[in-house]
């Protein structure tokens, strides 16, 4: 009978079109207000283990240690808890995950992507297990897009629909890991993003943006 009920819920999903793949938010909490973040999860690897940081409270107290106007804000290093202000916050503080690397997500604006050592140190692309960077970005024009081409890349309509009405950092797709995407609270990275930067460590924000992250029950 179980089964039989179970089977009738599954068809009944499928004619409706919905899906019965779980959906993963977090919520990542910050002075200037919330962002939510939903998860991908055809990047089991980087899903899973930013669930089990944040379940962990790994995150809770890091800092959004290295925010670029127009390009993105970083953080999610353990030691960055408490760091005095004069301390760099390097990318290696931690183990590596496997390049999950997907053609079809790119870095628009909220995406959300796992930080890395550049490919001369790391050629596999390998990601940082603790480390993420969410995308502020600028927009770009048809131009500009096309004149990243070449004969093995060229950026989807869609791709390019969302760089030239929500900007992002174009240049840097095919190259990280994106496992998620904020779904709510663009307007939180604009403000992350305008804050003073670099009056002691390169890109580190003048006045500490801490983040506590938990996740959002479906």
């Amino acid at each position: 009978m179980i089964r039989l009920i179970f089977s009738l819920m599954l068809l009944t999903s499928l004619l409706s079109g919905q899906s019965t793949e779980k959906v993963h938010k977090a919520r990542i909490k910050t002075v200037f207000g919330d962002l939510i973040v939903k998860l991908h999860n055809d990047t089991p690897i980087h899903r899973d283990n930013f669930i089990k940081n944040v379940k962990n409270g790994w995150y809770d107290g890091t800092l959004l240690h290295r925010v670029i106007p127009y390009f993105m804000a970083q953080g999610g290093n353990p030691i960055s808890i408490d760091a005095p202000p004069e301390q760099a916050l390097s990318v290696d503080q931690c183990t590596t995950l496997p390049a999950e690397i997907k053609r079809h997500y790119y870095h628009k604006k909220g995406a959300i992507a796992a930080a890395r050592l550049p490919d001369g140190a790391n050629p596999e692309k390998r990601s940082s297990g603790c480390q993420f960077f969410v995308v502020h970005g600028y927009k770009y024009n048809e131009a500009q897009l096309t004149g990243m081409e070449n004969d093995n890349f060229k950026f989807s309509d869609y791709a390019k629909a969302y760089y030239k009405t929500q900007g992002g950092a174009a240049h840097l797709d095919m190259g990280y890991t994106i496992f998620a995407q904020v779904v709510e609270g663009l307007e939180v990275i604009d403000l992350i993003c305008g804050i003073s930067t670099g009056k002691l460590v390169p890109d580190r924000p003048n006045s500490d943006i801490i983040m506590t992250i938990e996740m959002i029950e479906e």
